[in-house]
């Protein structure tokens, strides 16, 4: 997960107001310096930064909402509408990686040796999958019977399915977003 941006240009002896306008800029910033990776359904990492910055946005807008204007609950709704839709697509990104690990793992053989190994040295590290659940996954003691595999593959293409149509959401919902120029939308109140 990428770090927050610091944020400069806070003055102790500021309105309050004054100073969440200053946090909520940065962290509207970090959206969309995210928001490149908005057309490539592959970006599975950095759409899940973007799903974080929009987190850390709607967080701010919520913190100070007694101190900016109405219009910030409206930008809520589209902060946390953006934060689910990335959210399933995360859920499926996790679920179809588990899938193809447990279904890749009864080949066996030398790649699966090494991302065994790989998993055992990796723990502690932040990842898609926790190390521990690639271990168990790859564990030949558990490979799926050839019916649980049949189900296995069944629910992969599920997953892959209802990826694409999640993806297809959010990245419309983002862009009638831009159509109606969200970022001056927000910056608009953040400025008055």
């Amino acid at each position: 997960m990428a770090k927050a941006k610091p944020i400069t240009g806070l003055d102790v002896h500021a309105p309050v107001t004054e100073n969440a306008r200053t946090i909520a800029r940065t962290r509207l910033e970090e959206i969309y310096e995210w928001s490149q990776y908005v057309d490539n359904p592959y970006e599975v990492h950095n759409l899940h930064n973007l799903r974080i910055a929009a987190k850390r946005l709607r967080y701010t807008l919520e913190l100070f909402e007694d101190v900016l204007p109405e219009e910030s609950k409206a930008i809520v709704e589209e902060l946390t509408k953006i934060q689910d839709e990335l959210g399933a697509l995360h859920d499926n990104d996790v679920m179809i990686a588990l899938l193809r690990l447990c279904l890749g793992s009864q080949d066996g053989g030398v790649a699966y040796e090494q991302a065994l190994a790989q998993a055992n040295k990796q723990k502690g590290k932040a990842y898609l999958l926790q190390p521990e659940l690639v271990a168990d996954v790859l564990d030949p003691n558990v490979a799926p019977s050839p019916q649980q595999r049949y189900g296995l593959e069944q629910l992969l293409h599920q997953h892959e399915q209802e990826r694409e149509k999640n993806y297809q959401a959010f990245r419309q919902h983002w862009y009638q977003l831009q159509e109606r120029d969200f970022r001056r939308q927000i910056l608009n109140f953040l400025n008055e």
